[in-house]
């Protein structure tokens, strides 16, 4: 149609050129007025051609020659007026076409790259590193199949770009199932050495995993270990065991030489999540350790949290883990209540490849899980973390010597509600949305002393209340006394956002929090 508009309009311009050009050549081409001749005749120009008359006294009326030629002259004109002006309305026209049909163009290239975006194909099964990948799958229009466009008033257009920026608002801010599509494939990493026990957690993966497609299980082994490969190979098609190569030690500091082990874990963990996003071209994926145990919502949870992560630049990870997330601290009847966290939990968690390929070329040498903690590599960005955790570890074993377990790990409540959380609207958890909200629902609640949490009797209903710090020697006191862990990472208390720890004490929600205002974490604090 455009096409069509635009041969029309140069046919137009065409046409009135060469009519200008040709009444120009034959006014031209024509000679003056001529004398009459001997015999009453005309010369070329006497009145046999121009059909005029004598005048008066036998001269040519000039007045009234230049009168009827001013006449058509202006006759003329007016029809090249017209004209013109027909070239212009179509021109008008086939402009606003043009940008109708550059809008309808954009959109289209837009949604066929969200749908690309979001669209991924099944991976084959997977067998061995080279082969098998998740690749990306583009859905095409027909070929056949023509983009129509079509010119509508400015009205109509207006009405559709507000539509359009409605629909984008809507799709952004109320994620109403907050579900990824069902082809994104979320791999579950499992790291795994010499634990035999990996079997507990392979179990319940596998039990709990709703498809094997959509969650494809690989477990990548360091240490060689024989009788836990043997574990990890009985379980045939229904996991990928895959084996770091490098078993070498790691040269280390001598006052490091205790640490060897984190430095081999840095090292294993490196290579297997360049498997995952590079060797298997996966775009995210879940880490866990062979000894974490998972609930029945573990995968459901992942899965609707999955487009939350991608569509917040303020996060970078999911975990299904809450530091303290003991039974007495939180709140059992609160299952669906999730979080967003300024500290790196770990503990089973989801990173996507964009935040892999930030992390990867700087990745440590040990200590890998601290050094997430930093400001170099939060950057501000926060995790979403549950209520009540999606994984607990039975593994008192390990290069941490049982560090925590004794004191805290144990005790952490898994949860054992089936929460649909693909059903429901999670973008709450946006930080658009998030912050206005916590931050008034915080600095509302009335503040209190740890006295009279502790005596309970002055206070009136389940809270929440407030217990201010203001140093960090008031927050590791305060923490202490309630219950919870007191140590801070760069500054960063666990579980903490803008510096508020929340937790039940003695059936009451308590925000451990800094004085209102807050602006950000002393890295000093550590």
């Amino acid at each position: 149609m455009v096409r069509k508009k635009g041969s029309f309009i140069l046919c137009g311009a065409f046409l009135f050129v060469a009519w200008n050009a040709l009444l120009l050549l034959y006014l031209w081409g024509r000679p003056p007025i001529g004398r009459l001749g001997d015999g009453g005749g005309a010369e070329p120009g006497g009145k046999e051609e121009w059909g005029m008359g004598k005048g008066k006294g036998g001269q040519v009326n000039l007045a009234g020659e230049v009168i009827r030629l001013a006449e058509e002259v202006e006759v003329q004109l007016e029809t090249q007026k017209k004209l013109l002006k027909q070239i212009e309305s179509h021109r008008a026209v086939w402009i606003r076409q043009k940008d109708v049909g550059k809008r309808e163009t954009t959109n289209t290239k837009k949604g066929k790259q969200e749908s690309a975006h979001w669209t991924t194909k099944p991976p084959l099964p997977l067998k061995g590193i080279a082969d098998d990948r998740a690749q990306t799958k583009i859905k095409h229009p027909p070929k056949n199949k023509k983009p129509v466009h079509t010119v509508a008033p400015d009205s109509k257009l207006d009405k559709e770009q507000a539509t359009q920026a409605k629909e984008e608002s809507v799709e952004k801010n109320n994620l109403v199932t907050s579900v990824a599509s069902p082809e994104v494939i979320i791999p579950i990493l499992v790291i795994a050495c010499d634990r035999v026990t990996v079997k507990r957690s392979l179990d319940k993966l596998i039990q709990y995993r709703p498809s094997p497609k959509l969650y494809p299980i690989i477990v990548s082994q360091d240490c060689g270990h024989a009788e836990t490969a043997r574990v990890i190979g009985s379980y045939g098609d229904e996991v990928t065991h895959i084996s770091q190569p490098d078993l070498s030690d790691i040269r280390v500091r001598p006052e490091h030489r205790k640490f060897q082990g984190y430095y081999k874990i840095a090292r294993h963990y490196r290579w297997a999540l360049n498997q995952v996003f590079n060797a298997f071209s996966h775009s995210a994926v879940v880490i866990v350790e062979d000894d974490l145990e998972v609930a029945p919502d573990f995968f459901e949870y992942f899965r609707a949290l999955h487009p939350i992560l991608r569509s917040d630049p303020t996060l970078w990870c999911v975990s299904a883990w809450n530091d303290n997330g003991r039974d007495a601290l939180v709140d059992p009847y609160k299952a669906d209540l999730l979080y967003r966290t300024d500290f790196f939990p770990g503990l089973g968690w989801m990173l996507l490849k964009d935040a892999w390929d930030e992390l990867e070329p700087k990745w440590p040498l040990a200590f890998w899980d601290d050094w997430m903690r930093q400001p170099e590599q939060r950057k501000d960005r926060s995790c979403i973390r549950p209520e009540i955790s999606r994984t607990i570890t039975f593994g008192r074993k390990g290069v941490s010597l049982g560090q925590f377990f004794d004191q805290y790990l144990r005790y952490i409540k898994l949860n054992t509600q089936f929460v649909p959380f693909t059903k429901q609207n999670l973008s709450y958890l946006l930080k658009e949305n998030y912050d206005e909200k916590f931050i008034k629902e915080v600095y509302r609640a009335p503040l209190v002393k740890i006295e009279e949490l502790q005596q309970g009797g002055s206070l009136g209903g389940p809270g929440p209340y407030r217990v201010q710090y203001s140093s960090r020697d008031s927050f590791k006191v305060f923490a202490r006394n309630l219950g919870v862990m007191d140590d801070l990472k760069s500054g960063v208390p666990r579980t903490g956002y803008r510096g508020v720890v929340s937790f039940l004490y003695r059936g009451r929600r308590v925000f451990l929090a800094p004085p209102e205002g807050w602006m950000q974490y002393d890295i000093s604090w550590s």
